[in-house]
């Protein structure tokens, strides 16, 4: 860890991604919470560790964006399956109190094509 008010974002995601539990709970104060609005869930940080690491299938990722703002961090990770068949966007925040995750909310999104309504616009382009 950094300073009280920092986090390693690669290390995280490093264990969060290979799924190894010990390795993320170091991350979190014992009390801290997680978020999920996607699916109206809230976790304790071992429930999160557990509903991550028992996920049937294994991740890969690429963190594509860090900010940091105080004692909020916030990272944007694009998370593969292992076989690249599927990938998602997940910006997740990160109040972090004395070197640790007190609080985490993330939000979720399928990669995908625009929906066809937005297609027949013909609006915008490709960012890559």
């Amino acid at each position: 860890m950094q300073n009280k008010t920092e986090l390693d974002a690669a290390a995280y995601w490093a264990a969060t991604l290979a799924q190894r539990p010990e390795e993320m709970a170091a991350f979190f104060a014992p009390d801290a919470t997680v978020r999920w609005p996607n699916t109206n869930e809230l976790f304790t940080a071992a429930e999160f560790i557990r509903a991550n690491c028992e996920y049937p299938g294994r991740w890969e990722g690429e963190i594509e964006r860090v900010e940091a703002m105080g004692p909020l961090l916030v990272t944007v990770v694009r998370v593969f399956d292992a076989p690249r068949t599927v990938s998602f966007h997940v910006t997740s925040f990160f109040r972090v109190e004395e070197g640790r995750i007190a609080t985490l909310e993330e939000y979720w999104g399928d990669d995908g094509p625009p929906p066809a309504w937005r297609q027949a616009l013909h609006l915008g382009r490709p960012i890559r």
